[in-house]
C-alpha cells in the first residue's frame, strides 16, 4: 500500500506500509519544502546584517554548501566560521567579489559552478542606501545605488539563472524592501531601486516558471543594523532583527510565498498602502524626519559590494 499526504508545515510525506496481521509498518520519507536542506546557496552581502543572518539560518536548516559573497574578506571569514560552528558538516566558500564588475562576476560564477557544482539557491541581498533630500543628493550617490542595487543584481542573476534554466531547477530570492511598496522621503533613489527590483522579480518569475526556477521577493521593513542604531530614524517604527528577517524568509519558502513581507508593521503598511494610499503617504511624512545633508549608508545592504 502506498500513500501520499500533506502534513502541518507543508511537508510531503510518502508512506509505504506492509499489511501484516492487520499491522502497518510504514516507511516515511519527508521532503524539505523550503528547498534548503542538502542544497548549495550563494548569498551576496553575506558578511553582516541580513546577509549574515540568512547565512546562519540556512546553516541551521541543513544547507550543504554556502558560497558567501562580499568585499570584506575578514568579515566573510568570521561569518563562515560562525556558520560552520552551527553546522560542522557545512562547506563554506567565501568569495571576495564586486558585483558591479560584470566580467569578474561571470568568471567567478563559471569557476565556482565548475569546481563546486550547481547553485540551487541565489540570495540577492547586496545593495547600498544613501539618505538625504533628493534636491541636495550627490550624483555619485544615486549612481552608486543604481549600479549596486540593480545592475549588480542583474549581473549575478543572469549568470546563475542561465545555468538554473539548463538544469530546470533553482530558487532566486531578491531582497527588496518595504520601500519597494511604500516609498520614503529622503530615500528617493533607494526606494526607486527597490520598486524596480520588485518589477524585475515579477517579470523574471513569469519568464523562468516554465523552467521550474522559482523567483521570490523578500521585503524587510526597518531592520536593526548599523544604519538604524538611532531608533528615531523612522519615528515610531519598531525595527525587526536580522534573525527575524531570515526566519521569515525560511517560513515563506516553506509556504510557497512569492512575496515575503517581514513583520506585522510591514504587512499592515503594505495593505494600508494598497487600499488607502493617501493615508499611508501622510503617515510616512510624519514618521520620516528631515534628513541631514550627509549620506547615511546601510552596511547590511552595502556589504556585498562596497565594504
Amino acid at each position: 500500500m502506498k500513500t501520499t499526504a500533506k502534513v502541518a508545515g507543508g511537508y510531503k510525506v510518502s508512506a509505504r506500509g506492509i499489511l501484516n496481521n492487520f499491522a502497518i509498518e510504514p516507511e516515511i520519507y519527508i521532503e524539505d519544502p523550503s528547498g534548503i536542506r542538502g542544497k548549495t546557496a550563494l548569498i551576496t552581502g553575506a558578511s553582516r546584517g541580513i546577509g549574515r543572518a540568512i547565512t546562519l539560518e540556512f546553516a541551521k536548516q541543513g544547507i550543504a554548501r554556502l558560497l558567501l559573497v562580499a568585499r570584506d574578506s575578514k568579515r566573510l571569514k568570521q561569518v563562515a566560521e560562525e556558520a560552520i560552528r552551527g553546522n560542522p558538516e557545512l562547506e563554506v566558500i567565501p568569495l571576495v567579489l564586486d558585483l558591479t564588475e560584470t566580467e569578474a562576476v561571470n568568471s567567478a560564477i563559471a569557476e565556482v559552478w565548475q569546481n563546486h557544482g550547481p547553485i540551487h539557491i541565489l540570495v540577492n541581498n547586496a545593495g547600498v542606501a544613501h539618505q538625504s533630500p533628493f534636491l541636495s543628493s550627490e550624483t555619485h550617490q544615486f549612481q552608486q545605488e543604481i549600479n549596486v542595487n540593480l545592475l549588480g543584481t542583474y549581473a549575478i542573476t543572469r549568470a546563475i539563472a542561465r545555468r538554473m534554466v539548463e538544469r530546470q531547477e533553482g530558487t532566486i530570492i531578491n531582497v527588496s524592501s518595504l520601500m519597494g511598496k511604500l516609498a520614503a522621503p529622503t530615500m528617493a533613489t533607494y526606494s526607486a531601486t527597490k520598486f524596480a527590483l520588485l518589477g524585475f522579480t515579477q517579470a523574471l518569475r513569469a519568464e523562468l516558471a516554465p523552467y521550474k526556477v522559482r523567483v521570490v521577493a523578500l521585503l524587510p521593513s526597518l531592520t536593526e543594523t548599523d544604519m538604524v542604531r538611532d531608533k528615531q530614524l523612522f519615528g515610531l517604527v519598531l525595527p525587526a532583527t536580522p534573525e527575524q528577517v531570515a526566519q521569515e524568509l525560511v517560513a515563506g519558502l516553506r509556504n510557497g510565498s512569492t512575496e515575503i513581507l517581514v513583520g506585522w508593521q510591514g504587512k499592515m503598511a503594505a495593505i494600508a498602502n494598497r487600499f488607502f494610499p493617501w493615508l499611508t503617504e501622510a503617515i510616512v511624512r510624519v514618521l520620516t524626519p528631515e534628513s541631514n545633508s550627509h549620506a547615511t549608508e546601510n552596511p547590511t545592504l552595502i556589504v556585498g559590494c562596497r565594504v
